[in-house]
């Protein structure tokens, strides 16, 4: 199945049109069309009370079309030069795929200076406001339920991982891009970021982007997108599930503020349980529940070569694969912000080395711009960790770093 077969000739359905109204759009069929009038209706003149969430590049509102349907109208923003390239790729991306975990595209509006995205609408907003937000409080998460969110999504990457052709790598996996429909099943959304991997591609070299806690090394620091930068992503998701808490939380004493290194250094002293969400009470097996943190922290190792596919993280959820199998075949190893600089004669190197090691820690520290670096010039340490070496005069520096 191709991603871009919504790009042919040929009669059209009922309700479709090809769009025509910029050449960037010439090409693409297969789409239904809605009027600016109609979504403008829809929505109640895209009224803020029906605004349900707000990206980098837009709006989303509720709205309910003149059938009845109920849906979810994604406004890019006039202002977002950007966000024209990540309108597109979308509509490429989701117009001719279909899966469960997937959002749903019914179409678009193209219509004068006009970018909109329709989708189905999904009651429960995202995992982000429900589980890690203010509204958590508002739906009980039950181990089961957490169970069916991490499966779905495991789904929803390995499809478009392995099946989808050419693969697909989504590039911002996190909590609030999976949405929850009325019976909490989890739906992958946003693909504006999305790359497509041409068959024989190892990766794909782009300019950093995504969101900071989610990004994998390799990606952060040398702009190389590959399937396994997903599987970092869904490996701090899966951790953020179970422990019910976000990947950052700056309001806690610092060396509790990082989910992903706290969750290791309790896997070394061998208290994995303690991460686990102390407001699941009902159904949980605390075994279950650690052996899913145990694959987030497969999923999150420094190596991506160490990470497994999605189709692997999938059998060992469900309990296809036993998980203490894949430990002992890919060994877990706590140096995921691992950096180590090589050493180098040349003082010159040793200047580069630096700058290398300072923009990594930006990375950490949520200072990180977005340009990439050599990785020539770096390895990894396994037991040197990262977070815990910058001090307050680092900071400091880094900041200067990051200005200069």
């Amino acid at each position: 199945m191709s991603c871009f077969s919504c790009i042919f000739k040929g009669k059209q359905p009922p309700g479709h049109q090809t769009v025509q109204t910029d050449e960037d759009f010439s090409s693409i069929e297969n789409v239904k069309i809605y009027s600016y009038k109609e979504l403008r209706k829809a929505t109640m003149d895209f009224s803020p009370g029906n605004k349900v969430g707000e990206g980098g590049f837009g709006s989303v509102y509720k709205g309910t079309l003149k059938d009845g349907t109920v849906v979810a109208v994604k406004v890019l923003s006039h202002e977002s030069r950007q966000g024209k390239r990540e309108f597109l790729t979308e509509l490429n991306v989701v117009s001719d795929i279909t899966h469960e975990n997937l959002v749903r595209l019914y179409g678009c509006c193209v219509e004068g200076d006009h970018r909109i995205l329709v989708y189905n609408y999904l009651e429960n907003n995202s995992l982000a406001q429900t589980l890690l937000g203010a509204n958590r409080s508002n739906i009980q998460f039950s181990w089961s339920t957490r169970t069916k969110i991490s499966i779905g999504v495991a789904r929803g990457l390995a499809f478009l991982h392995e099946e989808v052709q050419p693969h697909v790598v989504h590039r911002d996996i996190k909590a609030s891009n999976i949405l929850l429909d009325n019976d909490l099943n989890p739906k992958i959304s946003d693909f504006g970021l999305a790359r497509l991997l041409p068959p024989n591609t190892t990766h794909v070299s782009t300019h950093v982007a995504g969101t900071i806690g989610y990004l994998a090394p390799e990606y952060a620091v040398r702009g190389q997108v590959t399937r396994k930068s997903d599987v970092y992503s869904f490996g701090v998701l899966l951790l953020e599930i179970v422990s019910g808490r976000c990947n950052t939380n700056t309001r806690l004493p610092y060396e509790e503020q990082f989910l992903l290194e706290r969750t290791w250094a309790h896997y070394e002293r061998g208290e994995l349980a303690k991460i686990v969400d102390t407001f699941i009470t009902d159904d949980m097996e605390i075994k279950e529940a650690c052996m899913f943190l145990k694959v987030g922290l497969l999923c999150t190792q420094d190596g991506s070569k160490l990470r497994p596919a999605m189709s692997t993280v999938l059998k060992m959820l469900t309990g296809k694969m036993d998980v203490d199998s894949a430990e002992d075949n890919q060994p877990l190893y706590p140096d995921f912000m691992d950096l180590k600089i090589r050493s180098h004669n040349n003082k010159a190197n040793e200047a580069n080395n630096t700058i290398a090691s300072k923009l990594f820690w930006c990375f950490s520290l949520s200072l990180l711009p977005e340009t990439t670096s050599s990785h020539d010039d770096v390895h990894c340490n396994k037991r040197q960790r990262i977070m815990n070496l910058p001090t307050n005069n680092s900071r400091r520096e880094l900041k200067c770093l990051q200005s200069t």
